[in-house]
């Protein structure tokens, strides 16, 4: 597979490329024969890749995404560039907005053929201050198609995946708690597999003639409530549940105290749904067949249930 793909010995740099998207990315690339460069805060996260690569095929270097100089030192040389970063917290503006401009910038004086930048799906309020993960995303794709005209911009909506942050919250709290509460019930959400995303990265920086300056959404093949999404964790866990829809006074107040899994933003998104649009390609047009949740959820919940493997269906 490396010595048919046109990445294959080109040096892709994966800026915020040790976190969760990050570690399936690289994966991806790495079968293809492209040589890495891990920029990150904490390059050692994604040290667990080291065995997956040849000799010379992976470097780690420390960049703080926040200095301009950090960003312009670890693109330097690359053939291409892929922007991971992205966060809830702290100055979401520089992180995810102008950040991700300065990495354009960078990447276009590096003379790199292509650039991929992983947005998500988040609708634009009226008020843009009103969500400012939203407000800030819509900054990073405008910088970046400003300072690379032909980037590809990836849109997924809520990522899955085996240890993700997401199924695994969930999951944690129906393992111990028999009664749920359940925040925004009806929102609707197409859950999309982490690799299959990692995958539309990879096929992106492949063809940047067919795929460059293109804005694709990516959602999995399900639109799911959210409360559909806890009674099927629950059923793969073998566990019978209470799940209590709540007002959405109630979410709204319970996203703002400090210290809650879901902050204000998080609540704000989740009541706008997470749903792909008629208005962008997706994965249809990257040769891509996203997988359903229902593909591994019931595996993957195994080790939630009571007796685990040992646990009667799972013997059988």
């Amino acid at each position: 597979m490396a010595s048919k793909s046109a990445l294959n010995g080109k040096l892709v740099v994966l800026m915020g490329g040790s976190g969760f998207i990050g570690n399936y990315v690289a994966q991806a690339l790495l079968a293809r024969g492209a040589r890495l460069r891990i920029a990150s805060r904490h390059p050692e996260r994604a040290f667990n890749l080291k065995p997956l690569a040849n000799l010379g095929q992976i470097q780690f270097a420390r960049c703080d995404v926040t200095d301009r100089n950090s960003v312009d030192n670890v693109v330097a040389g690359a053939d291409a560039v892929v922007n991971l970063v992205g966060a809830f917290e702290g100055d979401l503006r520089q992180i995810m907005g102008k950040s991700a401009g300065w990495m354009a910038e960078a990447a276009a004086k590096a003379g790199a053929t292509s650039f991929v930048h992983v947005s998500a799906i988040a609708a634009q309020p009226e008020d843009e201050t009103e969500i400012e993960y939203a407000a800030a995303k819509k900054l990073g794709e405008e910088l970046v198609r400003e300072a690379f005209p032909q980037a590809t911009v990836l849109r997924p909506s809520i990522l899955f995946g085996k240890d993700d942050a997401f199924l695994s919250m969930f999951a944690q709290m129906i393992r111990f708690v028999p009664v749920l509460p359940v925040f925004g019930p009806e929102a609707e959400l197409q859950l999309v597999y982490v690799d299959d995303v990692a995958e539309a990265v990879a096929v992106a920086l492949e063809d940047p003639g067919q795929h460059g300056g293109k804005i694709f959404e990516l959602g999995g093949p399900e639109r799911l409530t959210m409360m559909e999404i806890n009674r099927r964790i629950a059923a793969a866990q073998r566990r019978k549940r209470t799940f209590l829809p709540m007002p959405d006074a109630v979410s709204s107040t319970f996203a703002a105290l400090p210290g809650t899994p879901m902050g204000k933003d998080q609540w704000a998104l989740l009541k706008q749904n997470s749903v792909v649009s008629d208005d962008q390609p997706g994965f249809a047009e990257l040769g891509i067949e996203p997988k359903p949740l229902g593909l591994f959820l019931d595996k993957w919940m195994v080790r939630y249930r009571r007796q685990g493997r040992f646990s009667d269906r799972a013997a059988s």
